[in-house]
């Protein structure tokens, strides 16, 4: 299994529009982070987690012809808002599946509905079959078994996946008990951490180390970043061994 860490960044991306924050201005390109999203491949088979307003050039930035499905987190625009850019993989290969919570495909069947009409379609418009994904309820995908995690951003549910002992979750404030209890012996655990202060609807640094602890995968890369949280460089030497910060273009291999 090969994942692809297509975004990095939280909803502004890195650098924000028009800020002259330190972090903003690096050079590095480990500190350029798009909106969060991750490509995960087995075989022959391709899926992606979110599709961000950077949908289309994280696409163009791994030269990625074909995808097999879409998994969605949750409906906020950071993570779904670049579904239209799905179209010419629709053209080429037909209706594209798209796995959600029930809510989340009726928040997007309003916000595109243009794309989820049957009747009287726009010309040219992406063609998507949606399946709803349930809690406490694993699915397949070309073959291999996905287990959401559901948990709590703010006060609205979203689905994180694991993939054997892959792990994505991202916008994760709080999560019970059986949810963590679906992550032991894990390999790699992608976890969201914003930022070093306290945030109303995500986990900072301290909270997610904490988490990181209880969890206990082999490996942790953190997403879902933002220039709060400080210089790639920096940040990365003061974690723990065996937890690293994610950036575009990260690519990990599990047998």
């Amino acid at each position: 299994m090969k994942i692809t860490f297509l975004g990095t960044g939280t909803s502004t991306g890195i650098p924000i529009i028009g800020s002259k924050h330190p972090v903003c201005l690096s050079k590095d390109y480990k500190d350029k982070r798009l909106r969060s999203s991750v490509l995960i491949e087995w075989g022959d088979f391709k899926y992606v987690i979110d599709t961000g307003p950077d949908f289309r050039q994280q696409m163009l930035n791994i030269n990625c012809d074909r995808i097999d499905g879409i998994l969605y987190t949750h409906e906020h625009a950071d993570h779904t808002a670049g579904i239209d850019d799905i179209r010419p993989f629709c053209y080429r290969n037909g209706e594209m599946p798209i796995y959600a919570h029930q809510r989340v495909l009726e928040n997007l069947s309003v916000r595109f509905n243009y794309i989820f009409k049957k009747e009287n379609r726009y010309p040219g418009s992406p063609s998507v079959k949606a399946i709803t994904i349930f809690e406490n309820v694993a699915f397949k995908l070309s073959g291999l078994e996905v287990n959401p995690v559901s948990y709590l951003h703010g006060d609205l549910q979203v689905f994180g996946y694991r993939f054997k002992n892959f792990a994505y979750l991202t916008d994760l404030k709080t999560i019970s008990d059986l949810e963590i209890s679906k992550l032991k012996n894990l390999d790699i655990l992608v976890l969201n951490t914003i930022r070093i202060e306290p945030h109303f609807s995500h986990l900072n640094l301290e909270e997610a180390l904490i988490l990181i602890d209880r969890i206990k995968a082999k490996k942790t890369y953190l997403t879902h970043i933002s220039h709060n949280l400080g210089f790639h460089k920096e940040v990365e030497k003061q974690l723990p061994k065996d937890v690293h910060l994610s950036y575009d273009g990260l690519e990990l291999f599990l047998i």
